[in-house]
Formats: C-alpha cells, sequence, structure tokens
C-alpha cells in the first residue's frame, strides 16, 4: 500500500523546458545584478560552480551554506554584502521566469485527490533554490506550499539529488517506511534513483529527461492519466 507520495516539481508537476527555464532564469539574474559590479559570464559561471559545490554536498552542512561557502570563495565579502541584492531578485524579477514555464491543471487535482484520501505529501524537488524560489514555483503550478507536509530547500537539505542520501533523508526525518513510498518525477537519473531505497518509482514522461538514454521498460510510467490509474484515483 502506497502511504507517501514524494512528487517532484520542475518538469513534474510544473511543466516546463529546462534549457528554457534556466537560460530565461539567468538571463534575468544577470540583468539584476550588472549595476553591483557582477559580469554576467563570469555570474553564470559561479552560479554553476556553487551548484556543483550543493550537488556534491556530503551532509556537513546546509547546501545553502555549501553555495555561499563556494560563491564567496571566488567574488569574496561582497557576495555575502550583496546577499539582499540576490534575496530581492527572488521576491521579484524571478517571477517573470513563470513564462517559460507551463501549466498542467492535473496536477493540482491529482494532489487534491490525495489529500483527501489522507496521503502524506511530499514536494521532493532538488533542493538547489531558497525557499523564496521554491514556494513561488509551487504556487506557479497551481498549489500552495501547505498542501505538502515537507517542501525541500537549499536551506533546509545537505544533500542533492541523485544522492540516494537525499532520499534517504527525507525518509528518516518523516518516519516513512520507503515500500510505502512512491517517488513521482520525470527525470531518469534524479528521480528513479530513490528505487535502490525500496521506493516505488513513477517515471512521469510528459517533460522526461534521460541524459544516458537509459532503458525505460521496468519502470511504471506514462502522463497524469497513467498515473491516476497506477494510484488507482
Amino acid at each position: 500500500m502506497i502511504r507517501n507520495v514524494f512528487f517532484d516539481l520542475d518538469g513534474t508537476l510544473l511543466p516546463m523546458d529546462q534549457d528554457i527555464f534556466t537560460k530565461t532564469y539567468f538571463k534575468r539574474l544577470a540583468g539584476k545584478l550588472a549595476p553591483f559590479g557582477y559580469e554576467a559570464d563570469r555570474l553564470i559561471s559561479s552560479i554553476w560552480e556553487g551548484t556543483a559545490a550543493m550537488v556534491k554536498n556530503d551532509g556537513s552542512c546546509s547546501n545553502e551554506e555549501a553555495f555561499w561557502k563556494c560563491f564567496c570563495g571566488i567574488y569574496g565579502e561582497k557576495a555575502r554584502v550583496d546577499m539582499p541584492v540576490f534575496e530581492e531578485y527572488y521576491r521579484v524579477e524571478f517571477q517573470e521566469a513563470q513564462k517559460a514555464c507551463g501549466f498542467q491543471p492535473e496536477a493540482a487535482a491529482v494532489i487534491k485527490t490525495l489529500r483527501e484520501q489522507g496521503c502524506r505529501l511530499v514536494l521532493a524537488t532538488n533542493p538547489l533554490f531558497p525557499a523564496i524560489a521554491t514556494e513561488a514555483r509551487i504556487r506557479w503550478a497551481g498549489l500552495e506550499p501547505s498542501d505538502f507536509e515537507k517542501y525541500t530547500t537549499y536551506e533546509n537539505s545537505r544533500y542533492c539529488k541523485p544522492n540516494p542520501e537525499y532520499y534517504a533523508k527525507l525518509l528518516d526525518e518523516l518516519g516513512c517506511v520507503p515500500e510505502e513510498t512512491l517517488m513521482v518525477g520525470n527525470d531518469v537519473d534524479e528521480d528513479m534513483v530513490a528505487e535502490t531505497l525500496g521506493m516505488k518509482v513513477f517515471l512521469l514522461t510528459d517533460c522526461l529527461i534521460n541524459r544516458a538514454g537509459k532503458t525505460l521498460d521496468h519502470y511504471p510510467k506514462g502522463g497524469f492519466e497513467e498515473l491516476r490509474r497506477f494510484l488507482n484515483l
């Protein structure tokens, strides 16, 4: 029996082309920070370095700390002084990135049905963003942060996908039994790795990411209609 359902966000509950979204995100961020002395190409390269530091995080600090340690290693303490500018970007300019995303009304409908049935719901989005950005993307999907028992952000997480420890930590924190927990996501590497912990998985193929071209035959998969049938909704 499935008692807990973990959902990815980007490309799962919130349809998007990852490349288009990323380009939109970086363009607006670079425009925001240019007046503060951040040259666009170096800034984007530094953001990617900070992202890599989070992905490699061994759990010794939060992802937020891992990012800023790396970023400040590049720009010095100036970066910490400018943190309010980054925060303002997520409150204001980042909201425009919604235009680079789609909308799937079935996402909210499935969440509502699962909540009515008493399932525990977790937003297991890769915790590379601050809470303010994650909460915005949740709302872009037609949902509210309160729809989930927990949603992962760079402040409250110490691991990233595809590290299985990311899922292990969530299961442990919430007291979820792996065999009673389903992970729904669109990324073969980042989401289906939950299977290695004994979790059930469902590959949502509407915005499929399969970097290595892996065989998908053994995964339950499809769109939201197939997900409903899989969950007997």
